[in-house]
């Protein structure tokens, strides 16, 4: 049975949506669940109800709601593309029901920004005593960039040593202001302090406070922020020779300027205040004043480049590989109606969800995408969309 029910409607999900309606082969049968239904009526129109064959409303912060939608639709696998804040909720919906799960980012409570794996990887035992399997952080990064860097592990390097994980978003949209992603999620993200790994222990800096000036292939030289990234935590477990590991992502100096007003006004703060009568979220509150990231894809120029630069050893010396990818904004909006930072967390998900499905990636438990043979995901990335290169170089990085 190759059935699956995807929870959330937004920018990912539809892509998600699109690209395993292309996928009978993989994916029988598509039912689709949100808050808000009338997104997933808006997408089961677009690919049509042959593909998308049921549509529901669920509130995904309710796991016994969740559940009697599983029980429901009876599911092979639920993809779960809805917020990071529902992951526990829908992953003890799968454990109640005895169905798989897939996810893209890691779960941080809504009350703080601080997102870890610890709260997910408390299930294993759990899953794997259900015999049912969970996929952590099945997007790009984290997701490909993991694979990325099991791939280098297997066909280039005896240990790694350096990991760098770069993401360049290289685009154009047009507006004054905006994210590409959810705009809560994005924020928080952005300005809680930036974390890296080195010489065994993590370390902390104050938020966009240290820049690299990189040279991203076919997009040119951008300014790069550390920050601190989820992908970073399980790597440097599953390959312990890692000595340093960091996150690098690109913002351009009008994004900065504009969040740097908008957090000393308070309209970063996700602690409520009051305000005529009730309580209410500045940051929840400059989300919905903000454009839908679904809505940037018209008119969205330029490419992305997201990739990982790995230093290690092979037979005793030393050498740097980056592996990565380009997407172009504009072809993403011809093929599904999105721009290229969606399609590039779409589209691993619905990879990741085959691999499960066609048991290539099949193990109860809790699992990060790492820990699977890299191989045959690689070349469905080739397949689907998200086309790969490898080259050797030297490392732009100083030690």
């Amino acid at each position: 049975m190759s059935r699956v029910l995807i929870i959330g409607a937004g920018g990912v999900a539809g892509v998600v949506v699109k690209k395993c309606a292309m996928l009978p082969e993989y994916f029988s049968e598509i039912h689709l669940a949100s808050r808000t239904v009338a997104k997933c009526e808006k997408l089961q129109a677009e690919v049509g109800k042959d593909r998308v064959v049921g549509v529901y409303q669920v509130d995904a912060d309710k796991a016994d709601e969740v559940a009697d939608l599983i029980r429901q639709v009876e599911p092979a696998l639920v993809i779960n593309v809805a917020l990071p804040y529902q992951d526990l909720p829908i992953m003890d919906a799968c454990l109640a029901t005895g169905v798989h799960y897939l996810d893209t980012a890691n779960y941080e409570p809504k009350d703080e920004a601080k997102f870890e794996y610890s709260w997910q990887w408390a299930y294993h035992e759990r899953f794997k005593e259900k015999g049912i399997m969970a996929l952590l952080g099945a997007g790009f990064d984290p997701g490909v960039t993991n694979v990325f860097t099991a791939y280098a592990a297997k066909h280039y390097f005896d240990e790694i040593h350096y990991l760098d994980i770069v993401d360049c978003n290289g685009g154009d949209h047009g507006q004054a202001f905006a994210t590409n992603f959810n705009p809560e999620i994005n924020i928080r993200e952005i300005t809680q302090r930036g974390k890296f790994w080195e010489n065994g222990e993590w370390h902390e800096t104050d938020p966009i406070s240290v820049r690299e000036d990189l040279d991203y292939p076919n997009v040119g030289v951008r300014a790069s922020y550390l920050l601190f990234h989820e992908e970073l935590e399980s790597l440097v477990k599953h390959f312990p020779t890692i000595k340093r590991a960091r996150f690098w992502m690109t913002f351009g100096e009008q994004y900065l300027t504009h969040l740097r007003v908008l957090e000393n006004v308070g309209m970063t703060s996700i602690q409520p205040v009051d305000f005529q009568g009730q309580k209410i979220v500045p940051l929840e509150f400059l989300k919905a004043v903000l454009p839908n990231p679904g809505s940037l894809a018209e008119g969205y120029t330029g490419l992305t480049c997201i990739g990982t630069y790995v230093t290690g050893v092979k037979d005793g010396k030393e050498k740097t590989i980056f592996i990565y990818n380009n997407c172009d904004h504009s072809v993403c909006n011809a093929e599904v109606g999105a721009q290229a930072v969606s399609y590039t967390t779409g589209v691993p998900a619905m990879i990741g969800a085959s691999m499960m499905l066609q048991e290539h990636w099949m193990k109860p438990g809790v699992w990060n995408m790492e820990q699977f043979d890299p191989d045959e995901f690689m070349e469905r990335l080739n397949k689907y969309g998200l086309p790969w290169q490898v080259v050797e170089c030297e490392s732009p990085f100083k030690r």
